[in-house]
């Protein structure tokens, strides 16, 4: 029997990517060796021991805009190709992570006779990134509508996501939840260990995409009107940090606002464990967003936090479905305070944290895991 080979691409962090982590896990509980392929960011550096994976990291010299993406994905297909020339004996699988790193996947799919396995983490096309940039938007729309309809099939995240992908494209489209593991930590560290005061509320942010029209910057300035015993901890990274750190400073608030960078999956668990609410008050100004399920909100669930969020349909039916939190109304930072104070001192605080057991053991990894597994194993049977 041939060896199993999966070469997964990604254009972000290989490192703090939770949901690429948790495909190539899956993939090699399949059988599959896994090569791993992201950027090369400086933090990935200090990151080397956390991922049993053969990985390659990717420089494209350029750190933004078009010719990044450009130098990326003609690197991205020298490093794949040279994958597949020196793995000829096995079966391979590639995986593309995004529709940044699709189309040297899809060319060396063809030009080799390859399965290829697409997974969108989002409306690619409709990122806030692109709204005001008609020629790059164009310019990946072409690209998707040139590949996706000749794909077998298409894995995303939500049901919303998938409806509207299938509206546009005659290809199957799967829903695979980006939904944490459950973190088995032998022992939580105490907050003295972690640095964090004994004695405050706890509101934490975290995110690797803590960007623009995701509600971070109202949610630093709510934090003016709330008291000195509350403590909002915002980790993670994202294209609105330094600007959150800037208005921190400018308003004076320094001492209730925390700020650190991103962390591995598991160091990150003992901080949301500390937390006594988790955030994700995206906007839904782009649709991208409207149907956007954060991974941070299962990571909530699993650390038994309850959540304040806007009302996004995802989002809102999870939280609905197992009371485990509230909404905010608008994005006005005296109403998100409020909202925050309401939250922490509501009568029914108990019941959702309580409610949180019962979220975690229906909403983890190993439940989506299998339905991967079904679709991959289903198409390559093919």
């Amino acid at each position: 029997m041939k060896k199993k080979l999966a070469v997964i691409s990604v254009i972000s962090d290989i490192y703090t990517d939770q949901r690429v982590l948790r495909a190539a896990r899956t993939l090699e509980e399949m059988g599959y060796d896994i090569y791993l392929i992201g950027r090369k960011k400086q933090l990935n550096s200090l990151m080397n021991n956390h991922i049993p994976f053969q990985t390659i990291h990717i420089d494209p010299v350029f750190q933004k805009n078009v010719l990044m993406y450009a130098f990326f994905n003609i690197l991205l297909f020298i490093k794949v190709l040279k994958i597949i020339v020196c793995n000829r004996k096995k079966d391979v699988l590639l995986y593309a992570n995004d529709l940044d790193t699709l189309l040297p996947n899809f060319i060396i799919s063809k030009i080799f006779q390859l399965p290829l396995v697409y997974d969108t983490h989002e409306i690619f096309t409709e990122v806030p990134e692109l709204q005001n940039k008609t020629i790059k938007k164009k310019i990946w729309e072409t690209l998707e509508k040139c590949i996706v309809p000749k794909l077998n099939f298409v894995i995303t995240v939500n049901k919303s996501i998938a409806e509207w992908y299938r509206k546009k494209y005659p290809t199957s489209f799967y829903v695979v939840r980006n939904i944490s593991d459950q973190i088995k930590s032998q022992k939580i560290k105490t907050k003295k260990e972690l640095n964090l005061p004994e004695h405050k509320k706890i509101i934490i942010l975290q995110g690797t995409g803590i960007n623009i029209h995701r509600g971070a910057e109202e949610l630093v300035q709510s934090m003016q009107y709330l008291s000195s015993e509350y403590l909002l901890l915002i980790i993670g990274g994202g294209d609105v940090i330094q600007t959150l750190k800037e208005m921190t400073n400018s308003l004076k608030i320094t001492e209730k606002i925390i700020f650190k960078d991103r962390l591995p999956a598991e160091e990150l668990y003992h901080y949301t464990c500390h937390a006594h609410l988790g955030i994700s008050i995206d906007k839904p100004n782009n649709l991208n967003y409207l149907y956007s399920l954060p991974n941070k909100i299962f990571s909530y669930i699993h650390a038994h936090i309850p959540i304040l969020a806007s009302r996004l349909p995802e989002i809102e039916q999870i939280i609905n479905q197992y009371q485990i939190g509230t909404f905010i109304d608008n994005h006005e930072p005296k109403h998100i305070a409020i909202k925050i104070e309401e939250a922490l001192n509501h009568p029914e605080y108990n019941l959702w944290k309580a409610n949180t057991y019962k979220a975690e053991s229906e909403l983890n990894w190993e439940t989506e895991k299998h339905k991967l597994k079904t679709i991959i194993q289903k198409y390559i049977n093919h």
